[in-house]
């Protein structure tokens, strides 16, 4: 067990920040999964700016890597293009 009042702090924190994470980074996947399920064009066309957005934000975070996010919106733009 933390002996010093600033481990304590780190730890509440810690744990704070990590279902911060967690909560943000399942909220976008299962927004990813909105849009690729979508069949509609337009539906997607207008979702997608939003999912970039969100996928942005985590890797600016570094809840993600980059280059992850930055397959993801690759991804997600050959699919919105394709439909």
């Amino acid at each position: 067990m933390a002996n010093h009042k600033s481990a304590l702090k780190r730890i509440r924190s810690n744990e704070a920040k990590r279902l911060r994470n967690r909560y943000q980074h399942k909220t976008t996947r299962n927004a990813i999964k909105k849009l690729r399920d979508t069949e509609d064009k337009k539906e997607a066309e207008t979702l997608y700016p939003s999912v970039v957005s969100m996928i942005d934000k985590l890797a600016k975070k570094n809840i993600i890597h980059t280059n992850k996010a930055s397959n993801l919106k690759s991804k997600l733009a050959k699919h919105v293009a394709a439909l």
